[in-house]
């Protein structure tokens, strides 16, 4: 076989029709005509000599070959994303793109002061910031398609020997309720206390949740007691309702900065219960790494940290030191002064 019998258009098609469901929608989202879609997969499985989808069903349907060519037209199109962006940085950072990704709570509240002190050095740099779950965020490092991300829960163990992973920092999950619950006025409440909560919670698969059941099981709290009343899918969400008096709930420190210092909710104490989990760094160590994440990992990330990162060397927090504190890294004069993202 001399020549390739597909061609990258072909391939970014195969991966439209797949991601859209249909032909129609596939054509749509390219903003192309769907005759034209469905030429070029004609002509791909003429030249390929199978059917790459069963036609039977409303929904297009890849078959056994169809899905062998899109997961390797998947990598095809990632390193042909990734040549791109490497010829763009022989214009030393005077254009391109850094690819970021996070958790929801880091996503929210950390990286837009990072993207933006980043931005004001780096102006002519486009910045995208992807919030999605640990697992998916993950394997967007490990595909290429994400530059670096900070995550705050475990990368999937098929994935560890791929991605290097550098410990950021503390992040504390505290108990907040409203300024007018029963228990806001004591200093500190009992773990007993607890069980007579009204809770409200990201979904039961949530990392955050799955850490806070960790570290009360391991405080010996039983989570099956707990009442949980309501389940929402944003932190923001979550701090609404409590703040309207539906219940109380563990939010990351960094999220509640602002409703602390404006007096409308309460920050409660467990006696003996400190909820924490750690935030980090994780890219792939062997995709090409541009300029843009070279300049973000070296001159921004260290200034919202107090740990030494080395991201050449470091695969583990070797040195046994403690990471700081997420709240510290709003204290710092680095971080509190940072804008918010462009």
């Amino acid at each position: 076989m001399s020549d390739l019998p597909f061609t990258l258009d072909q391939l970014r098609i195969l991966k439209a029709i797949a991601a859209e469901g249909s032909f129609k929608r596939a054509a749509d989202s390219l903003y192309v005509s769907q005759p034209a879609v469905s030429l070029q997969v004609q002509n791909l499985e003429r030249q390929l000599d199978v059917p790459l989808f069963d036609r039977g069903g409303r929904r297009a349907q890849l078959t056994e070959a169809g899905h062998l060519l899109l997961s390797y037209g998947d990598r095809i199109l990632s390193l042909c994303q990734e040549t791109c962006r490497a010829i763009e940085d022989l214009q030393n950072l005077q254009g391109g793109t850094l690819i970021i990704g996070a958790s929801q709570t880091t996503g929210t509240y950390l990286l837009p002061r990072m993207i933006g002190l980043f931005r004001q050095k780096y102006a002519d740099v486009a910045v995208q910031l992807h919030v999605h779950s640990t697992r998916r965020t993950s394997w967007s490092v490990a595909n290429g398609q994400i530059d670096l991300a900070i995550i705050g829960g475990e990368v999937p163990p098929e994935l560890q020997d791929s991605l290097e992973r550098v410990p950021y920092a503390e992040d504390e999950l505290s108990l907040i309720m409203p300024m007018h619950h029963p228990l806001a006025s004591q200093e500190v409440i009992q773990r007993e206390d607890l069980y007579k909560l009204h809770f409200i919670a990201l979904d039961s698969q949530s990392t955050i949740r799955k850490v806070i059941d960790q570290v009360l099981t391991r405080c010996g709290i039983e989570t099956r007691r707990l009442k949980v009343e309501m389940e929402l899918n944003s932190i923001e969400a979550i701090k609404t309702a409590v703040q309207s008096g539906l219940g109380v709930a563990f939010v990351s420190n960094s999220a509640i900065e602002k409703e602390l210092q404006m007096g409308v909710l309460h920050r409660a104490k467990i006696d003996s219960v400190v909820v924490n989990r750690t935030l980090s760094v994780i890219f792939n160590p062997n995709r090409y790494r541009s300029k843009a994440a070279a300049a973000f990992t070296e001159e921004i990330l260290p200034q919202f940290t107090n740990l030494p990162l080395n991201f050449k060397a470091i695969n583990s927090d070797k040195n046994g030191s403690k990471s700081p504190a997420l709240g510290e890294l709003y204290s710092n004069g680095v971080a509190a002064s940072s804008p918010p993202s462009p």
